[in-house]
Formats: C-alpha cells, sequence, structure tokens
C-alpha cells in the first residue's frame, strides 16, 4: 500500500535494536552497517485513494543512514 505520511510521528518508541531485529541481515545487506532499531509511532497519512487517517507506522532506522521502510500497521 502506497502511502504518504503528512506531518509529524508522535509517541515514537523503539521495540527492537541490534540482533533482536528478524531481517537485520537483510537490512545491513541492502543499507549497510549502522545501529539498526525496528521503531514505531503515530503519524497522519494519506493513502493512495486520497483518504487521510490517524495510521501506527512502523519502521527501521540507523544513525547515519536515516529512516527505511516504512509500513502502516494498524488505522486508527
Amino acid at each position: 500500500m502506497r502511502f504518504e505520511i503528512l506531518g509529524e510521528i508522535t509517541e515514537v518508541e523503539t521495540f527492537a535494536s541490534g540482533s533482536d531485529i528478524r531481517e537485520i541481515a537483510r537490512l545491513r545487506r541492502i543499507y549497510g552497517r549502522g545501529r539498526w532499531r525496528k521503531r514505531k509511532g503515530i503519524a497522519q497519512v494519506r493513502l493512495s485513494d486520497g483518504s487521510t487517517h490517524l495510521a501506527e507506522i512502523h519502521w527501521y532506522e540507523a544513525a547515519g543512514l536515516g529512516r527505511k521502510e516504512f509500513k502502516i500497521k494498524n488505522l486508527l
């Protein structure tokens, strides 16, 4: 599902880091080494059909590499 994040991500928290991330090998192969963390937060998103929703989103993040692979987990 394609979507666009509108505004800031709030209530950000880390729920996995380093070897706790199941896909750590793939992340390092694609994006490079770094201190990877899996994070979640709440944001306003615009879906591909043009509707806007408040959603819980998850992503991977590493210092120096930025945020990668956003996904919507729940529409709130």
